[in-house]
């Protein structure tokens, strides 16, 4: 039955004002009790002659989140509209925002915390919005493969306007209560957004309005509504590079009805794509993985509440990922001493941090007293002694055990008991690393992803002796500083790049069988990806794996035949791919030195299928995340799949490989793996874990 309306929903009333504040839960998740609960305190509202207006609260930490994401589960859900038989006396979410918009009284919604999806629907039809400084708001239904579902897509842009009204809805992200004034999607900011005088004033400017309802107001939409085909024109840029494009099309369509024909018709537009995105595979794997991301926040044996304060931190190694690491701590405001065992290295990394900051600053992602205040938080340093006093330090030198064992010395030398020792090793043991300190148990691995101060991801590595302390404390800091932390096992490569070995290993095989670069990443990129295995293989540099395929004894014959001859990617403007400046095209001569490596190698070359490359490509991938569960490096397949969307760039309408495989079938993942084992005589590929029985 839920909780009573009168705990879900308090109501009182001053001054001719009723409040009506929600209490459901931590974020006021639009279930159907609340949804009940508020409709029936409008109506009571409505039929009260003491009451001349109505402000709409939440609570601090949220006026409300958004719909209940636990009704999504089919194409008839409450809060997708259709209510359910039975369930007369809750409205459905669509069904409370008419009432509220179509309210007898000024309706005034006072924002606190956040205004996210159809919280910030609710918002929207209310007459007036007053938010707090600290709000956000946000339409992030696409980033779940969806798009508004309670005429989000038709008042926003009444509101703030068809450009903005994209950018936000096209991306998912929330703005400030400042950005929302300067749009128009709040009328007031203010401390308190339910103080009397802010009230009061936003009454009056409703009671001053020629048209109330937001669906009335045209003057922010009447350009382009004259002008059909606008809507497109604006979203052109914003679609080619959504993250679903399935859903940003079905955006773009119900924006465009809603200015362009009418909003009714906007609404029906609405309605209609939002149930087809609701039942759609796409949809479907982005809650997999909203769900997975949650699941891989609590562990096994994680306890958060022995999480050491991080208040300074200590990153050894200016390169590139030392760099991005030190700007992502100092971004959460946390002092950062990077330390470097050469000046000049030193100095090239922090002027690298500098011209990362410009950057930032010209694309607006920061402002220039932000910029000033991060870069004031990192001081370089040649002295591990500068680090004595930090509560975390993360090594970040270049892949040789040796030298991660020799910091890892030095630092335990110097750094309190209580301090963690982190290395953002890519492949090698954090037992090992571990092995050489007085106390492994202080010990993990921080994985962050290149660059480091942008990508979402950090394999968080729990070594045999890292204690709880050690681990919270990783989990805690890698989400503070804004990432996705995943607590992962010791193995060769974790779990991402022990993935990712496979799929390059297969790539290499298909280019000696009869494939050329261009046709692979195409395959991939036609999957999804935005980048093919050897377009990425350029941008980072051949030169790297040669070196540590040499170091270790092994060989990838096509690459090393292209670095032998000089072509180390886009650095030297040659490697798969002839480069002029980062853009580059086919280039005979790498077709030519292909052949000639697959006959040195014996190898027939065929025709491929682009079906067969995926197949190879993503099934011996899936296969080894089989491995890793079965081995238990992840805990759950829903962990693998958040580590390659989010670090990976897998695309998240295809929720991740092991969601994957259970769509196309285990089973026929599993047959397609014994064709391909035999065929190729490589055993590696039979099915294993999971699959091995199917």
């Amino acid at each position: 039955m839920g909780e009573p309306a009168d705990r879900i929903v308090d109501v009182s009333v001053a001054d001719g004002v009723a409040r009506l504040t929600m209490r459901s839960g931590s974020v006021n998740a639009l279930g159907r009790d609340l949804r009940r609960a508020l409709a029936a305190a409008l109506d009571r509202a409505a039929a009260d002659p003491d009451v001349t207006a109505v402000l709409l609260l939440g609570q601090p930490r949220a006026f409300s989140a958004g719909a209940d994401i636990t009704e999504f589960k089919s194409t008839e859900p409450e809060v997708a509209g259709a209510g359910q038989p039975g369930q007369a006396d809750a409205p459905d979410l669509r069904a409370l925002v008419a009432q509220v918009e179509d309210f007898p009284k000024p309706v005034i919604a006072g924002i606190t915390g956040v205004a996210l999806g159809g919280g910030l629907e609710l918002a929207m039809a209310a007459h007036a919005r007053i938010a707090a400084p600290e709000a956000r708001l946000g339409l992030p239904e696409i980033t779940l493969g969806l798009i508004p579902g309670a005429g989000g897509t038709v008042r926003l842009p009444r509101l703030v306007g068809p450009h903005r009204a994209l950018s936000m809805i096209l991306t998912g992200k929330d703005v400030t209560a400042a950005d929302a004034l300067r749009d128009g999607l709040v009328d007031a900011v203010a401390e308190d957004p339910g103080a009397p005088r802010a009230v009061t004033d936003a009454i009056a400017r409703v009671n001053a309005l020629p048209a109330r309802r937001t669906r009335d107001r045209e003057d922010r939409i009447a350009e382009a509504a004259a002008a059909p085909g606008t809507v497109e024109r604006l979203a052109g840029a914003a679609l080619g590079k959504a993250k679903d494009p399935f859903a940003a099309r079905a955006a773009v369509d119900a924006v465009a009805a809603g200015i362009e024909e009418s909003f009714d018709r906007g609404l029906e537009v609405e309605r209609e794509k939002f149930q087809e995105r609701l039942a759609s595979e796409e949809s479907a794997a982005q809650r997999h993985l909203f769900a997975a991301e949650r699941a891989a926040r609590r562990p096994a044996g994680l306890d958060p509440e022995a999480a050491r304060p991080v208040r300074r931190a200590g990153v050894v190694g200016a390169g590139t990922m030392g760099g991005g690491i030190a700007m992502a701590l100092a971004s959460a405001g946390i002092p950062v001493t990077v330390v470097e065992a050469e000046r000049s290295a030193l100095d090239r990394g922090l002027v690298q941090v500098d011209k990362n900051l410009a950057v930032s600053v010209s694309r607006g992602s920061r402002s220039e007293g932000d910029a000033a205040a991060l870069r004031s938080l990192i001081t370089g340093s040649l002295d591990y002694g500068d680090v004595a006093d930090v509560d975390l330090v993360i090594e970040a030198a270049y892949e040789d055990l040796g030298v991660k064992q020799g910091i890892f010395a030095a630092l335990d030398a110097v750094v309190p008991p209580d301090c963690i020792l982190a290395s953002n090793t890519s492949y090698l043991s954090i037992d090992v690393i571990a092995a050489g300190t007085r106390l492994r148990s202080r010990v993990l691995g921080l994985h962050f992803f290149s660059p480091a101060n942008v990508m979402p991801l950090v394999e968080v590595v729990r070594g045999a002796a890292t204690d709880a302390a050690a681990l919270a404390t990783g989990v805690a800091t890698a989400r503070r500083i804004g990432k996705t932390p995943v607590v992962v096992g010791v193995c060769h490569g974790f779990v991402g790049n022990r993935m990712l070995e496979v799929r390059s290993a297969q790539a290499e095989q298909l280019l000696l069988e009869g494939a050329l670069p261009g046709q692979v990443d195409r395959v991939l990129k036609d999957f999804g990806f935005r980048m093919g295995p050897f377009e990425m293989g350029d941008m980072a540099g051949l030169d790297i794996g040669w070196r540590n395929r040499k170091a270790e004894g092994t060989t990838a014959p096509v690459s090393d035949a292209l670095c032998e001859a000089g072509r180390f990617g886009q650095k030297t403007g040659a490697g798969y791919y002839a480069y002029d400046g980062r853009e580059g095209r086919e280039d005979p001569e790498v077709e030519r030195l292909i052949v000639e490596v697959s006959h040195t190698q014996g190898v027939t070359r065929r025709d491929l299928s682009d079906a067969e490359i995926l197949e190879r490509l993503l099934f011996p991938m899936i296969n080894e995340g089989a491995r890793i569960l079965a081995e238990g490096i992840a805990e759950r397949a829903g962990d693998i799949d958040v580590i390659w969307v989010k670090g990976y760039n897998w695309p998240a309408y295809r929720g991740g490989p092991l969601w994957y495989a259970g769509h196309v079938g285990h089973g026929y993942v599993a047959e397609r793996l014994r064709h391909y084992a035999e065929q190729t005589g490589d055993a590696t590929l039979l099915p294993a874990g999971f699959l091995a029985g199917a």
